[in-house]
């Protein structure tokens, strides 16, 4: 716990750095016009670059839930936390965390990385998804984003049971990142159990 501490990644640190975090998330939705606070935000999720301190930290953060999921993607354990109590952050009541442990890419600071939100709708491929996504967000900015430093990246990302598609777009820009998709994780995570 003591190298948690040092490190700044304690739970109890975690969630006294929350309220800034979430200001740079809705200051990012601001400026591409997005708004969030109707929809549900599933998950935050936290990026280390040690084994031993995602090791430490996945056990810590047992202390505030537990374990609903531990999936290999792209070669590492992914593993989900579903809150006892869910975390009230501005206008949202989050359920879960997501710890992803390291892979190979070095991130350039630890800790809080993303928040996804839930836009629900029946799109299982990229392309139905951001179609949604310009039907919930008409005034969605897309040519603009890069000018203003704002990163888009689609992906399909899937664990090895997963029988629910969930496409996902993430918009990054100064370490914040918004990530939205057509599923909740939990939605995900029973499905994959339906598997076994």
């Amino acid at each position: 716990m003591q190298k948690l501490r040092e490190a700044g990644l304690h739970p109890e640190q975690m969630l006294a750095q929350l309220p800034a975090f979430v200001a740079r998330i809705e200051a990012l939705a601001r400026e591409m016009d997005l708004s969030l606070t109707a929809y549900q935000a599933d998950h935050l999720a936290l990026r280390v670059n040690d084994r031993e301190i995602a090791e430490a930290l996945h056990q810590a953060w047992l202390a505030y839930g537990e374990e609903w999921s531990r999936t290999m993607i792209n070669g590492r354990p992914i593993v989900v936390i579903g809150f006892d109590q869910p975390l009230q952050v501005g206008p949202w009541q989050i359920e879960a965390l997501e710890l992803p442990y390291p892979g190979e890419k070095q991130y350039p600071q630890q800790g809080w990385e993303h928040i996804e939100f839930v836009i629900p709708s029946e799109a299982g491929t990229t392309d139905a998804l951001k179609a949604a996504l310009d039907e919930t967000f008409p005034t969605l900015p897309w040519d603009e984003l890069a000018a203003k430093g704002i990163k888009v990246k689609a992906s399909s990302p899937a664990g090895e049971h997963e029988r629910l598609p969930n496409p996902t777009y993430a918009f990054k820009k100064e370490g914040v990142c918004i990530k939205l998709h057509p599923c909740s994780l939990k939605a995900v995570i029973e499905s994959e159990a339906g598997d076994s």
